[in-house]
Parts: structure tokens; sequence; C-alpha cells
């Protein structure tokens, strides 16, 4: 089944990369290409595309005003943000307005890829970098929020519980996949890791996600976070 895109960026080179790597493969259509928020909304209008691919600074209209207009109006469409920022809060701001991915357009073809192929099956997609940041602050929120309660019995009960790896669902291969995806690693930086090939890494993903149940790899990293399966530094 082919995946119909709308790409909207003002840097016409950057969209003529995407657009090429897009190209070949076969699952993926680009219907139109717009350089601004307002052309995005017109576009969608004009096409009902599947994905939309969002740059977050534009001119006039930006990304995230786009996006929030885009899904009022058509509620179907699944848009997923292009930002050279990954700052928290840009990506806070980008989820707020209904988007379903955010990548930082540092990402390699796969991740591109990847990330309109799961956002198109219902999922969501971050860039692992943006995913580590996220985690980063979550955990800085945590611990703010331990040391209101630091004299609280049950608080202290939890923090003697040791970190602990769940063998008793994913395979000892599979845990340190999970580690390394809590990281922030990509399928590249975990291949490198592990000195196993990146469709090695795929298949170890895949099996994950099918044993924790859950759509996507940020799902999985932040169970994993409040089950004390991975450690973050």
């Amino acid at each position: 089944m082919t995946t119909n895109i709308v790409l909207i960026d003002d840097h016409k080179l950057f969209r003529e990369g995407v657009k090429r790597i897009l190209e070949l493969e076969n699952d993926f259509t680009i219907l139109a290409e717009g350089d601004d928020g307002h052309m995005a909304v017109e576009l969608v209008k004009k096409y009902k595309p599947d994905i939309v691919l969002m740059d977050i600074n534009m001119p006039g209209v930006n990304g995230v005003e786009a996006t929030a207009e885009l899904l009022e109006r058509y509620p179907g469409v699944k848009v997923i943000i292009l930002s050279i920022h990954d700052d928290e809060n840009y990506v806070t701001h980008a989820l707020k307005s209904g988007a379903q991915g955010y990548l930082l357009k540092e990402m390699d073809s796969d991740a591109l890829i990847d990330a309109i192929t799961v956002v198109s099956e219902g999922g969501s997609y971050l860039h692992p970098k943006v995913t580590h940041n996220l985690v980063k602050e979550y955990r800085r929120l945590v611990s703010e929020e331990d040391s209101l309660y630091e004299n609280d019995d049950s608080v202290n009960k939890l923090k003697e519980i040791e970190h602990r790896k769940p063998l008793h669902l994913l395979t000892r291969r599979e845990c340190q996949v999970l580690q390394l995806l809590a990281e922030g690693k990509s399928n590249k930086g975990i291949s490198e890791s592990l000195y196993i090939s990146e469709k090695t890494v795929k298949n170890h993903v895949s099996s994950i996600l099918q044993k924790m149940k859950v759509k996507d790899r940020t799902q999985a990293v932040v169970i994993a976070i409040k089950q004390g399966w991975v450690e973050i530094l």
C-alpha cells in the first residue's frame, strides 16, 4: 500500500534531498511540495495526503501553527515535524500541536523511512537524540519531585530497588538493545556498539516492541525507565 506524502520546507535543496530518498522507495509517493505553513494547508486540502513532512521553522505560518490548523481541519492527516532543534521545548510544542513524529534534519535515510512507516501505521516516532533529551528531562523532574518527599518511607523503599533487567521478557541481547535505545542510539549506533548488522538491530527492535506490546521505540523506552529496566546517565 502506497503512503502519499506532502513535503513542506522552505529550503529547496533540503526538499530535493528528501524527495530523492523517498522516490527510491516503492511504498512512498510525493504528491506535492510547499515552502510555508499556509501552503501546507492548501496542499492538504487539495491532495488529501496520508503524511505531511513539515519543517518547524518557516516564514509566515510556522510548522507548529500549521500542524495545529491542519489537524483541526483534517484530523485524519498525520504530521511529522522536521527540525534542526533537539531542545525539549521545541519537541513539546510540536507534540502538543498534534504532530506524531519529530525528526532532526541530521537524520539518515533509514530514520526518515522508519519514521514515515511507523507514523503511517498509527504509531509515533521521535528522533533517537530527541528521545534521549526528553528522557533526561523526565528524570530531572522525577528527581526534583522525589526530593520533596525524601522522608516518605514508600519513596525511600522505591529508591532501594536496584536496577533490574527484564530477563523474564527479553533476551540478554534485547536488553542490551533496549539500554542503547534509552541512551538515544540510532540503529546504526547500536550496530556499531554491539558489533552486529543494522538488519539484526532492526529484528531485535521489532521483537522488543512485540514483546512489550508497544507501537514504537519511544513507548518502549518510557516503559523501560518506569520499570527500572534501563539506566539513564
